[in-house]
């Protein structure tokens, strides 16, 4: 039995303390307010996120950061990613030396490109942060029906660790040595998502939908690949499973920010009436300028860009998405 100590009382993170606690583990939610912790453990479970689904026997919520992480084998910081430096530096002072600390956070941050792994470090004082990233829709898992999901690590022994830990017959866990690859598929799919539900929206066909999606898989593999990634990663559930699973589900959010505009709403309408975080509106942001800074061309994100700021309504981006020169399939500038 493992002790595992999640930051977040998100819909991810709940997932995955209640995926461990079936497992056996010790778990330990931490929330930062006391209210919700005081909420969440008498009620045994969050109905915000994840309705009608109790908390196994093992998992716990508290206020307390010592007593989440004070004695943690595994950490995991599963937030929206404008907040993990706060939580980061929250738990910071908690976190014994040897426990392996994970991030389940998709995004980038808009000020400096970083990856949220990094992020994570320069919080903690730490430079061994790995990260767990796949077709992982929070609500199906939860109710127990079958995924996958890759934690990548630099260490390869504390992916197995926690592949260890986190993997079971309903949630099956691969381990990569790519962590550049791994947050960066998690993070980018989500801009061709907001695509995905501009075409959907319009009710533009599945030829077209299709033709999207491939296409922006080659887009965000070129941008990894700029940034230090493996190609084939890309090609796995970090990419490719993930980018399928966020474009074509119903629980998707960045699919539905996508559908929303095709509706003539704004972002900002959009965004502020969610009570969840689509991480692909500020992801959209830092990965243009990311790539702008790399010279690496990215007609997809681009045009989202454009459509998020309201400078392009979506029915343009994808007129001008189509009359663009055509080019080589395999052969895409940088």
């Amino acid at each position: 039995m493992a002790r595992v100590g999640i930051a977040g009382n998100t819909s991810w993170g709940t997932t995955l303390a209640i995926l461990a606690a079936r497992s056996g583990h010790d778990v330990t939610i931490w929330a930062r307010r006391p209210d919700d912790a005081s909420l969440l453990q008498a009620a045994r479970r969050n109905d915000r996120f994840l309705p009608g689904l109790d908390f196994p026997d093992g998992l716990t919520v508290t206020a307390s950061t010592d007593e989440a992480f004070g004695r943690a084998d595994l950490a995991l910081i599963a937030v929206p990613s404008s907040s993990v430096v706060q939580n980061s530096n929250a738990i910071a002072r908690s976190l014994p030396g040897g426990t392996i600390v994970i991030s389940a956070t998709k995004g980038i941050d808009q000020a400096t490109g970083n990856r949220m792994s990094q992020i994570a470090g320069t919080a903690l004082g730490r430079a061994d942060i790995g990260a767990l990233s796949g077709p992982n829709l929070a609500l199906e898992i939860a109710e127990g029906k079958p995924a996958t999901t890759t934690v990548a690590h630099v260490d390869e022994s504390a992916a197995i660790a926690v592949q260890g830990i986190l993997n079971s017959s309903v949630f099956r866990v691969y381990t990569s040595s790519d962590l550049v690859g791994v947050e960066l598929g998690g993070a980018l799919k989500n801009i061709i998502a907001i695509g995905a539900g501009f075409i959907d929206g319009y009710g533009l066909g599945n030829n077209g939908k299709s033709a999207f999606v491939t296409r922006g898989l080659a887009e965000i593999t070129r941008l990894g690949v700029a940034m230090g990634a493996r190609a084939e990663t890309f090609a796995g559930l970090s990419g490719m499973g993930d980018l399928v699973a966020t474009c074509y589900s119903d629980l998707s959010r960045n699919r539905y920010v996508g559908q929303q505009l095709a509706k003539g709403r704004s972002a900002a309408e959009i965004v502020g009436g969610m009570d969840q975080v689509a991480e692909g509106v500020m992801t959209t942001r830092a990965a243009v300028a990311v790539a702008d800074s790399l010279g690496v061309d990215m007609p997809i994100a681009s045009v989202t860009r454009a459509v998020l700021a309201g400078e392009l309504d979506p029915q343009s981006a994808v007129e001008g998405l189509m009359r663009r020169t055509p080019v080589s399939e395999t052969e895409s500038p940088r």
